[in-house]
């Protein structure tokens, strides 16, 4: 395509100015960048949870108190603290607080198993854990099989104003509220007192290339692993999304429901609309048939999240009479949305008398988050639109570094101060998926395939290792998944290779349906469609119908356990 030469031309330069293309990432850290870019707005409320807020001066209080904690337990620079939290006010403190002194925050799921959980403890060293006290039968389990010599347990109640925090121990039970804190564990309330012992040095200035986050990535597609992201890595996300969402700003409110320990919800959810000066509405555990609930009740100006929201925001029976005019963006990623899944919120928003659509991102965990985004101009039906500002896109013939022509379709490689520092004591797949091309860049090579038009307009496709080969035809899920969300009664859609006795492989459809359609009826119909529109050998030899699909712990479709389930049942027959 001839974009990356000595200099780079781009055909995005009419979606930018040309200052915005060439990003300039400040060189400190991701607690710097919020203290700088909360002096303007100290008295805005920074947090609100279970009705109580917290001003960004107040929030700014906290950190520092907290840092000095960690201190004056030992936390220095460079060490590993794991935060294994729900969305509370306390896991952003401790969050900040951890860069302020140059430590690294270690992000985990508190759903994840106690094995899972001492895996993560000991590949990253961690010296100190912050938990939520519901994980506390599972730590104590295996804390001593760690390098952790203290554990801050905090409780939902926490943050809460007095009232509620009484009625959650109510609901909760006095067990569970009430856990042994026998050896090294101290509750929160505790451990912020600590700080106020402590009176030396405590504030790192930060590098921006100095790492500063561990995230995990999901598993879908192979064994998990230990992501190291910079403090410009997260800054830079931050300054794109000012760039983009300039009608964003104090007054705003953001529904920060993404979880912390996923690149979306801890960089687009959490950390760009603080340095926005917005207000974060904290959602510690999502409830689909409330969300109508929390939509009326704090009107937000963005909605953020990945298909599975929309889903409960579309099989929601009490949306009805919701007024959405408030929002300026919906934003959805995490997992790719088909065209007809756009077209049904398109639709529902326009119901609900919001005058936009919804836009769609595409990244990684590997670059933070979204490096690309259908927005303005650029929203074009089914395409992932343009990349950031100061990011860049390639695609190539997979498995090499030669660019296709455009229309094309090859691997996407994304280039950018997002792209992360490496994976976590892994050379080896660090250096296969970070590649420095001959245009003198580092590449990091996603795994999915997708294609370029002559605009600059980015279209995925699908992941490269989610290709069927069926009688040595590529079979494309995501196109069958297309055709079968066209159909007004299917909710949700995704397609699986299972085993064949002599095509190797076949594809078979998992079909979610909306209330009041009948599974016998749409199945002739969606078989009808696929007849209709696709290639034989790509029409699913089976359906199957159910309530929900599995998900992964960020909320992606599982492809590897319905994969799992469907050479189960082959090999039973």
């Amino acid at each position: 395509m001839g974009l990356f030469k000595n200099k780079i031309n781009t055909p995005w330069e009419k979606f930018y100015t040309k200052k915005e293309l060439n990003l300039k990432v400040p060189n400190g850290s991701i607690y710097e960048f919020i203290e700088e870019s909360s002096k303007t707005a100290l008295n805005c409320v920074a947090l609100h949870y279970f009705g109580k807020n917290i001003t960004y001066k107040n929030f700014l209080k906290s950190i520092d108190q907290c840092a000095k904690s960690f201190r004056s337990q030992g936390v220095r620079e460079g060490d590993v603290v794991t935060i294994c939290m729900p969305n509370t006010p306390e896991t952003l403190i401790a969050f900040y607080a951890l860069n302020k002194i140059g430590a690294i925050a270690n992000m985990i799921h508190p759903l994840s198993a106690e094995e899972e959980i001492k895996e993560y403890l000991n590949s990253t060293k961690s010296v100190m854990l912050v938990m939520i006290d519901l994980c506390f039968d599972k730590i104590k389990k295996i804390i001593d099989q760690t390098n952790v010599y203290k554990t801050v347990v905090v409780s939902a109640k926490d943050s809460m104003p007095m009232l509620l925090g009484i009625g959650y121990l109510l609901s909760k039970g006095i067990n569970f509220n009430k856990p042994s804190m026998k050896g090294e564990f101290i509750r929160w309330s505790e451990f912020m007192l600590l700080g106020y012992k402590y009176h030396g040095k405590y504030q790192i200035k930060g590098e921006k290339n100095a790492p500063a986050i561990i995230l995990h990535s999901g598993g879908t597609t192979g064994s998990p692993k230990g992501i190291i992201l910079s403090n410009g890595n997260f800054n830079a996300l931050a300054l794109q999304i000012q760039t983009i969402f300039k009608n964003l700003g104090p007054g705003d409110n953001i529904l920060a429901i993404m979880p912390n320990f996923h690149g979306f919800g801890l960089g687009v959810c959490m950390h760009a609309p603080l340095s926005l000066n917005a207000k974060l509405i904290l959602i510690p555990s999502f409830d689909a048939k409330r969300f109508d609930k929390l939509i009326s009740r704090y009107k937000p100006s963005v909605l953020v999240g990945v298909p599975t929201l929309w889903e409960a925001m579309l099989g929601n029976n009490h949306f009805d009479h919701i007024d959405l005019s408030n929002l300026k963006w919906v934003v959805s990623g995490g997992d790719h949305l088909s065209t007809a899944a756009c077209s049904k919120i398109d639709l529902f928003l326009k119901e609900h008398n919001a005058s936009i659509r919804v836009t769609q991102g595409y990244g990684m965990t590997e670059s933070v988050a979204a490096t690309a985004l259908a927005w303005g101009d650029a929203n074009v039906a089914g395409s992932i639109g343009i990349p950031f500002p100061g990011d860049y896109y390639k695609i190539v013939t997979p498995h090499t570094q030669e660019e296709v022509p455009y229309e094309t379709e090859g691997e996407i490689c994304v280039s950018g101060p997002t792209v992360m520092l490496g994976y976590l004591d892994n050379e080896k797949e660090t250096n296969e998926v970070l590649q420095k091309h001959k245009d003198g860049r580092i590449w990091l090579h996603t795994g999915d395939l997708g294609y370029m038009t002559k605009d600059g307009i980015i279209f995925y496709t699908q992941r490269l290792k989610r290709m069927i080969i069926s009688s040595g035809y590529n079979v494309y899920p995501s196109r069958i998944e297309q055709i079968i969300e066209n159909h007004e009664g299917v909710l949700k859609c995704t397609v699986i290779g299972i085993p064949h006795p002599y095509k190797v492989q076949v594809p078979k459809a998992y079909i979610v349906l909306k209330d009041g359609y009948s599974s016998s009826k749409v199945k002739k119909e969606v078989k009808e469609l696929c007849e209709k529109n696709l290639a034989k050998f790509s029409v699913p030899k089976d359906f199957e119908f159910r309530k929900s699909l599995p998900k992964t712990l960020i909320g992606k479709v599982n492809y590897r356990q319905l994969e799992k389930e469907g050479s189960m049942k082959h090999e039973k027959k």
